[in-house]
């Protein structure tokens, strides 16, 4: 998206704003020229190759839905605006979407940021669909905010029964992000993985803006666990195992869906041989979409994306407002947040091109089967799959 697409989306706005207090109401669906939504991700800070990544993959699902005739013939319209995956930004963010560019829904990501902006949503009663952050208490955030993306307490869940169960670990030590992608999830896999039998050892956790792990990681060491579950975020992770390895500290790590990138292997090098990842997102034998989308990211990117289930969901986020829209649209309904709010409730369930069957539940959540991925050779290869 041009540096010239957000202030063009403003006057949009406006425009769009005056016609709607002229006339007393909101426009109804089948009458505007466009059909918007927002997205609101990091393009720049520390997340933003892995934000980046995410919205290309949106975009082309913008482009593909428009190049086969849009909804009903109209053109939906994906009004990107910057997070930072920093809270307060995020929450400009969401203000300028929806009282300038007016939006009836939004989609953004990273869990302190999707928590930031839930009251927002809820005070303008705009449908917010977090998809990416995985926190378990999104779950709980409000009547209008709902996930599109399982949260902690199915992949957490699913590799901390592994470990234990499957390849009989018995002391595992966890290290941890403090903020909200990691707090949760930490305590969440020591309940999981205590319940089932096991001990954790050494419970560790590190500063977001932390560049040396080393304090955290030598009580690791001292612990001398059997494996280590790390929950961080897609910048530090390779950071805190490669540290790790130089400390000569050896064992298997397990960690969630952020580990799935390129980024890992570049920078852990022989260090993220044997990791273990999940992935919330059908692979290329489970969904025959999957292996044309990721030839596309090699012709246009020489690789395959970073946080691949991820970007998975997110080239599937335009495909589920569509459904949206063409809900409002079949029953002449006003695009408001309200009406978004009770599309998706009418319709719960969509079958998206690279996730499948999404079913909405009552407690705002979505599930899916768990795929366990590891390290190779240098290579993420299947592992196994956790209903």
């Amino acid at each position: 998206m041009s540096h010239t697409a957000p202030r063009r989306a403003w006057l949009r706005g406006l425009a769009f704003a005056a016609a709607a207090a002229a006339f007393g109401t909101a426009a109804p669906a089948a009458a505007q020229q466009t059909l918007k939504f927002g997205l609101a991700m990091p393009l720049t800070g520390s997340q933003s190759s892995y934000g980046k990544d995410q919205v290309k993959a949106a975009e082309w699902a913008v482009a593909d839905i428009n190049a086969k005739g849009g909804v009903n013939g109209k053109k939906l319209e994906m009004i990107l605006l910057d997070t930072q995956a920093d809270p307060t930004v995020g929450i400009s963010a969401v203000n300028r979407l929806i009282n300038v560019d007016k939006v009836p829904v939004f989609v953004t990501a990273w869990s302190a940021v999707v928590k930031a902006v839930a009251p927002i949503a809820n005070r303008e009663k705009v449908l917010e669909l977090s998809i990416g952050a995985n926190a378990p208490e999104i779950s709980k955030l409000g009547d209008y905010v709902y996930t599109a993306f399982p949260l902690a307490d199915v992949d957490v869940t699913a590799v901390a029964d592994y470990t234990f169960k499957t390849l009989g670990k018995k002391r595992v030590a966890i290290m941890y992000i403090n903020n909200d992608t990691g707090v949760e999830a930490a305590r969440l896999y020591r309940t999981v993985f205590e319940k089932a039998g096991g001990q954790i050892v050494a419970f560790e956790a590190y500063d977001p803006k932390a560049t040396d792990y080393t304090g955290a990681l030598l009580k690791v060491r001292a612990a001398n666990p059997e494996m280590i579950h790390l929950h961080g975020l897609v910048a530090d992770m390779p950071l805190v195992i490669a540290q790790m390895r130089q400390l000569g500290i050896g064992q298997r790590v397990t960690t969630y869906a952020a580990g799935y990138n390129p980024q890992m292997v570049e920078k852990a090098g022989k260090g993220a041989e044997g990791l273990i990842v999940t992935s919330l997102a059908p692979n290329e034998k489970q969904n025959p979409n999957v292996g044309p989308y990721l030839e596309r990211w090699k012709k246009a990117e020489n690789r395959i994306p970073n946080g691949l289930p991820y970007t998975q969901y997110l080239h599937d986020a335009p495909y589920l407002v569509a459904a949206l829209y063409s809900h409002l649209e079949k029953n002449k309904l006003p695009a408001s947040g309200e009406n978004m709010r009770k599309a998706l409730l009418a319709v719960r369930t969509f079958d998206l091109p690279l996730t499948g069957k999404l079913t909405f539940n009552e407690d705002h959540t979505v599930r899916k089967p768990v795929n366990l991925v590891t390290v190779d050779n240098g290579q993420f290869v299947p592992l196994a799959t956790v209903e």
